[in-house]
């Protein structure tokens, strides 16, 4: 039952979600918009359109006449069922601050995306999007059983597992003592869908060789899974130094993988207090996350394509296959795994951090260590992530200052704070007589739609403050 006592806890949630959405709507609100709004959340398995509330924080109550009249509401429930071939129930609620309409939007069918004219459409933050091609082929799979769950080998006995599977890194990993039997492990590896009994034997799963294998070569559909390092002369393809693919499962050859990535990025001598030191181009905590991030979302239904390190003289990028499922530029506040299977033991076994945390790192190092802003791109077929090497604020295009600006902003608003003039120039390293430089990166990071002021109201410049634009 949707009660006004529901209404008033969602006005305090502190965001909208996958399945919430608030429109004004005082007057009217376009049916077209609201077929839409269905579509969409039914795609995210069902959710809440409520027209009479503000979609800014503090939320408020302001009413709406939208489909007032109850011939109206029937007739739009009725064109809904029509067009959309869903029933959706509508409440209306009588607030003291004006009349509320909820739309009840049901899930749709388990293997069936909804559209609309042809439209496959999700939520992204405040905007509606077109689904993406891995996103469909995961909804029409849904009746297929999980790919992680997949048989990667058949009928192998207990000693082929072992021969086959790293299970003393998994107790190592866990920080578990080694079980005195090996009937032990196999049911310890069963529990966690790493392999599955059938009669006297046992299938490895694709979740159980992709993290565990010892050598992924011997699973012949998982060996092009494995993560691939290139090594690059100069700033392009032209020429290869070296290229070396990987062939550990990602649980047991992570570790070994980030430090072979790091003992290939080249070091700066500095001089501090008159003793020298070298330090990484890149930071480590930067690659360690960037890495297990390309590992986890990555599209595992896409066959000879892997997570790929290519490091320039100027950059890394670290790519994926697959477009991700959130726009790039809500990365550091929001997270969506592709395979949340994977992406919980790989976090359980201290891979990766918890869920979201592994941006916000990746930025606050590139600050530490005065770098250009990470630039995350998604291109048709896969997602990459750049760290640049290290460029003096001078050297920065607008791009550059731009992006960092908007993420330093974001670093600032998930910590509760909020971006001014002076934490930025901190940003940089600059001293106050760059202020006025940094204005102007601000002032083109507004232009560009990425922040905006905090307090509109606000008439001093000197102690303004800015939020990301989804804020």
């Amino acid at each position: 039952m949707i009660t006004l006592a529901t209404l008033q806890q969602w006005l305090t949630a502190p965001a909208e979600t996958e399945h919430l959405e608030f429109k004004e709507a005082k007057q009217q609100y376009d049916t077209n918009k609201l077929m839409r709004y269905c579509v969409a959340l039914a795609n995210e398995r069902g959710g809440y359109l409520v027209l009479g509330v503000s979609d800014k924080l503090p939320r408020q109550v302001v009413g709406s006449q939208a489909f007032s009249a109850t011939t109206e509401l029937n007739d739009i429930k009725a064109r809904i069922v029509e067009k959309l071939h869903i029933r959706v129930d509508v409440v209306e609620l009588m607030h003291p601050l004006g009349r509320v309409l909820v739309f009840d939007i049901p899930s749709r069918p388990v293997g069936h995306p909804m559209d609309f004219d042809g439209a496959y459409l999700m939520r992204a933050g405040e905007d509606l999007v077109a689904m993406t091609p891995d996103q469909l082929r995961r909804i029409f799979a849904e009746g297929e059983q999980e790919w992680c769950l997949k048989p990667a080998m058949i009928d192998c006995d207990g000693d082929k597992v072992v021969q086959l599977l790293d299970t003393q890194s998994y107790f190592d990993l866990l920080n578990l003592p080694y079980p005195a039997t090996r009937e032990a492990v196999l049911e310890r590896f069963s529990g966690e869908r790493l392999i599955e009994r059938t009669g006297e034997g046992w299938n490895i799963t694709n979740l159980g060789a992709l993290l565990f294998a010892k050598k992924l070569d011997q699973f012949d559909k998982l060996a092009r899974k494995a993560p691939r390092v290139i090594v690059f002369e100069g700033t392009n393809k032209l020429k290869t130094k070296t290229d070396k693919p990987g062939n550990k499962g990602y649980a047991v050859g992570f570790q070994g993988l980030v430090e072979y990535i790091n003992g290939l990025v080249p070091s700066n001598e500095i001089i501090e207090q008159a003793l020298r030191r070298e330090v990484k181009m890149f930071p480590e905590i930067a690659v360690r996350e960037l890495v297990a991030n390309a590992l986890i979302h990555q599209d595992l239904s896409e066959s000879g394509a892997s997570v790929m390190v290519e490091l320039y003289d100027d950059r890394m990028e670290i790519s994926n296959p697959g477009k991700p499922f959130i726009p790039p530029d809500r990365f550091i506040d929001e997270y969506r795994s592709r395979n949340e299977r994977l992406a919980d033991l790989m976090r359980r076994l201290g891979v990766c951090e918890e869920k979201g945390s592994g941006v916000d790192k990746v930025i606050q190092a590139a600050e530490v260590y005065q770098l250009p802003a990470p630039d995350f791109r998604v291109g048709e077929v896969r997602t990459s992530a750049v760290l640049f090497a290290h460029k003096d604020f001078e050297l920065m295009d607008k791009a550059d200052r731009t992006r960092a600006s908007y993420q330093h902003c974001c670093l600032r608003y998930v910590m509760n704070e909020k971006m001014t003039n002076q934490s930025l120039r901190e940003r940089f390293k600059l001293s106050e007589k760059k202020s006025e430089s940094v204005s102007r990166a601000i002032r083109d990071s507004i232009e560009a739609g990425k922040i905006k002021v905090s307090d509109p109201d606000a008439t001093s410049l000197r102690y303004r403050s800015y939020i990301p634009f989804w804020a």
